[in-house]
């Protein structure tokens, strides 16, 4: 059984519309996928109504949180979560939130590299986006690309658009622990997307990690493309520890990324732990025989 259970549609940053991205999974060989898209759920309806037969969806989302390290220091994190009810009001709010921000600082950036002689049209890029798509950088690097101004979405973030380029701009995320909470109380999963991927920026500390399996955390993404053999090793011992859950993902996003669906997989008896912690509220969905 081939499992990827971190996977983005166009409602986020992919580049696979929903209904894309479920018959791609099918046609990769996968027979469990989760679609993941940034701080929101309008992929699950979609991805569910063109679910071939044969592929099982988990819904769930990606959550853009902050942790604070012991030493005070603030990390960004991503917090993968399955299986909850997209109606809890926690949830919904705190999204809303976050996808009025994320507009409001891509327009601010997209301003910014137009004042400065960048061939960015702000009006255009943010016309592009959908009415429920959490706006992000990949969004600005694609109009970069369009342009003519680089040749790939990482050449886009490694020139202007990473942490300390010129054109960053900080977010309000949710603090981690919040996030764990929300999402328990809604009756899903939460596992720590690629915790040590250092290539990525800071990443937390495993005193941080313990911290938050006491609170409520369920697992660690183990085997994700930004982590070597030694990464991967190290967290399978922190994770056996904790007495976690240990996912493999491929974090797909289309053509934004030089990365295939099911290039990282998911133990079946990981995937069969982590839907018994659910409480039901969302239940993983079987395509029509």
């Amino acid at each position: 059984m081939r499992i990827d259970l971190h996977t983005h549609s166009t409602v986020s940053d992919g580049t696979d519309s929903p209904a894309e991205l479920v018959a791609a999974a099918a046609r990769a060989g996968l027979d469990v996928v989760a679609l993941t898209d940034h701080d929101t759920t309008a992929g699950w309806e979609p991805a569910i109504e063109a679910l071939p037969s044969g592929l099982r969806l988990i819904p769930g989302a990606e959550l853009s949180c902050v942790s604070v390290d012991t030493d005070g220091r603030y990390v960004s994190v991503h917090l993968l979560a399955y299986l909850f009810d997209p109606t809890s009001p926690a949830i919904v709010s705190e999204q809303l939130r976050l996808r009025g921000e994320r507009r409001a600082r891509l327009r601010s950036m997209a301003v910014r590299m137009a004042d400065d002689g960048l061939p960015i049209d702000p009006d255009e890029v943010m016309g592009l986006l959908g009415p429920d798509a959490p706006a992000g950088r990949p969004h600005l690097a694609q109009a970069l690309m369009r342009a003519g101004v680089v040749a790939s979405v990482d050449e886009a973030f490694a020139g202007y658009l990473g942490n300390g380029r010129g054109y960053y701009l900080p977010r309000q995320d949710t603090p981690v622990e919040a996030a764990i909470d929300m999402i328990a109380d809604a009756g899903g999963v939460t596992v720590l997307a690629h915790p040590f991927a250092s290539s990525r920026g800071p990443t937390v500390t495993p005193r941080v990690i313990e911290a938050l399996a006491a609170r409520g955390l369920a697992g660690l993404e183990v085997d994700h493309p930004n982590h070597d053999v030694r990464t991967r090793a190290e967290l399978r011992e922190l994770a056996g520890g904790l007495d976690l859950l240990q996912t493999g993902s491929s974090d797909y996003h289309g053509t934004n990324k030089t990365i295939a669906l099911g290039q990282e997989t998911t133990d079946p008896e990981m995937l069969e732990a982590l839907i018994a912690r659910s409480s039901g509220a969302t239940a993983a969905v079987d395509g029509a025989a």
